[in-house]
């Protein structure tokens, strides 16, 4: 049940990715909020700083994407189980983003000049990172044939 659990992972992750993250706009309630989404918010850095969006694109895309397809093939016998340090690395890579918008939230609120609230796609996002964690933790558990 959990390497298909992991499985239905390769699915949410690109929801997640396009699903709004946070609502940001003016402090002042004539002015509409936009959605920025994983994919609108990189789409954007690409635009602005390059060496940065790199980053942000490995750890909100590549990062998890790759951990949640390295564990499959773990759970599915085919790789070696010795890769899954490996994978629960690229799972904690993939939280630091979650943390990151966390923390630009929290910043922009401080200000005060912007209006931030938070999205459904935050927590959908958050959520698959966090089941990406527990299914390599669980998977490390897990006894193994021989």
């Amino acid at each position: 049940m959990l390497k298909y659990a992991n499985l239905f992972l390769l699915i949410l992750f690109p929801v997640a990715w396009f699903a709004p993250l946070l609502r940001a706009g003016i402090a002042l309630p004539l002015f509409g909020l936009s959605e920025i989404s994983i994919v609108s918010g990189l789409q954007a850095l690409w635009q602005s700083d390059v060496v940065l969006a790199l980053l942000v694109t490995f750890f909100a895309l590549f990062a998890p994407y790759l951990k949640t397809i390295g564990l499959a093939l773990v759970q599915f016998d085919l790789l070696a189980p010795r890769a899954l340090p490996t994978l629960h690395l690229l799972g904690k890579l993939a939280m630091a983003d979650v943390f990151l918008i966390a923390l630009y939230v929290i910043v922009v609120k401080g200000v005060g000049l912007a209006r931030v609230e938070v999205a459904w796609g935050l927590y959908l996002f958050s959520v698959c990172v966090l089941a990406s964690i527990a299914f390599g933790h669980l998977a490390n558990k897990a006894p193994r044939a021989t």
